[in-house]
């Protein structure tokens, strides 16, 4: 009871605090702060490297986009439709644009305010057709109407995402004008219309009390809930930030099924195969120190812990168990991607298309079939800058001619059959930009951390600083 009445309390004043500066970040007393820039020297090479990767990035989310309703596509693809996630990361990258002065900041307020009047004016009911429901959005959307596509799911992660880059957006765009006035506003009212116990799932089974991966107005409720190490972690940050009741619960169901293992000597972290996993909640929070109970018995924090499995991949490409083409210490990252398909099997060797490909050591691996996407080693540069610098490097060198188009690297490739796909995806983009950004200056991580759900959030789920 204590505890119960201690969290309330704490709770109420974040609250008051929020109020009281009028839908912006949380200026004082903030308790979880952002570490800002990885501390790294860069030569002028390296900058320029890394200016360059930013800038064709960044032109993805400009021009693979409805300026009139901010909605970005989920690929390059001409019928690709928009994907909310990739919407999610794309509004931060409006703001790297503003910071790296290829748009000014009118601008991409102009594009931000649009993506947040779409969202917040679109029909939210049970309806196939509808764009939302319960605050929640569907996973893909027709770019030009917004209307749900291909019977998609409601999705929880999906959404989580978009709200991340809605957090970022609210505390970045401060100016008292018309335009950043309403950012704020709008982006409070979104993350306030959030019903989480909507999505929560039974207290009793497999998947008691987390938050289910989706819903349809078909079928009802996902049968999965988000459990384990994955690319959920934010999402229950999030949702403890913004009101869920005993969030607590769920949260322990989440790190109940953690998997602690040890692939490589010295490298003992929480797995999880695919190297996104390891990076989506990072591109938004600052976890350098942080420590939640589980992490806090193992003894490092979770940007360790991402770090850790950064390293595994690379030395799992050393061993190259597969005796895949290519891979080595300065060509690894294996993570969800397109690939090549079934139309190449050779003999004893098969290869997928898309497909949440990973690795957590020799004895965990996820549809290993010798692709690489340069997006996994890059968006891990924050974690390992002194293993991903001369990857990226290597790449270049061998592969850049067929890697190398419009909007930087293209998704991903695979040596052994000489394939270069020849499309990008958002999901993947953004990361990249995004990381390198935080690698660079700290700006997402300084503009999320101090917002008042993010602070709630890491504090009604035991957050700390690892002492």
């Amino acid at each position: 009871m204590k505890r119960n009445f201690e969290m309330m309390t704490i709770k109420i004043i974040l609250l008051v605090v929020f109020v009281f500066v009028g839908c912006k970040a949380q200026q004082d007393n903030i308790v979880f702060k952002s570490k800002g820039k990885v501390d790294y020297p860069l030569s002028n090479d390296e900058t320029k490297l890394l200016d360059s990767i930013q800038y064709r990035s960044f032109l993805y989310f400009i021009e693979e986009a409805n300026s009139t309703n901010g909605l970005v596509k989920d690929r390059s693809a001409s019928w690709a439709p928009a994907s909310i996630a990739a919407i999610g990361f794309a509004l931060p990258t409006y703001a790297v644009g503003v910071e790296r002065n290829w748009i000014s900041r009118d601008e991409a307020a102009k594009i931000t305010l649009n993506t947040l009047k779409f969202f917040f004016n679109s029909v939210q009911n049970t309806d196939t057709n509808a764009t939302g429901y319960k605050g929640f959005y569907y996973h893909f959307l027709r770019i030009n109407s917004g209307t749900r596509e291909w019977n998609c799911e409601l999705s929880s992660v999906d959404t989580g995402l978009l709200m991340m880059g809605i957090i970022f957006a609210r505390n970045y765009y401060n100016l008292d004008n018309d335009i950043e006035n309403e950012i704020r506003l709008l982006a409070e009212k979104l993350i306030n219309r959030l019903d989480w116990e909507f999505f929560k799932m039974p207290p009793t089974g497999e998947y008691a009390n987390t938050i289910s991966m989706g819903w349809t107005p078909e079928k009802g409720m996902h049968f999965m809930g988000w459990n384990g190490y994955n690319e959920a972690l934010f999402l229950y940050i999030l949702a403890a930030g913004s009101g869920m009741k005993n969030v607590e619960a769920s949260y322990d169901s989440w790190l109940a099924s953690y998997d602690w293992r040890t692939p490589y000597p010295e490298l003992s972290h929480v797995i999880f195969p695919p190297l996104f996993g390891h990076q989506f909640s990072h591109t938004f929070i600052d976890f350098r120190g942080l420590v939640d109970k589980y992490m806090k018995e193992k003894g490092i924090d979770y940007f360790e812990n991402s770090r850790r499995a950064t390293f595994v991949q690379r030395l799992y490409a050393i061993d190259n168990p597969h005796n895949w083409a290519g891979y080595d210490s300065l060509c690894w990252g294996i993570t969800a991607s397109d690939g090549p398909t079934d139309k190449y099997n050779f003999d004893d060797k098969k290869f997928i298309g898309y497909a949440g490909r990973g690795t957590s050591g020799p004895d965990l691996n996820y549809f290993d079939d010798g692709t690489i996407a340069p997006y996994a080693a890059i968006s891990s540069i924050v974690f390992a800058p002194e293993i991903v610098f001369p990857t990226i490097k290597s790449i270049n060198e061998k592969y850049g001619k067929g890697l190398w188009g419009p909007y930087g690297y293209f998704d991903s490739f695979n040596p052994t059959l000489n394939w270069f796909n020849k499309e990008y995806i958002g999901i993947d983009q953004g990361p990249l930009l995004l990381m390198i950004e935080n690698f660079r200056t700290g700006l997402i991580w300084n503009y999320v951390m101090k917002d008042s759900v993010i602070q709630m959030g890491l504090t009604r789920l035991g957050f700390e600083y690892l002492k």
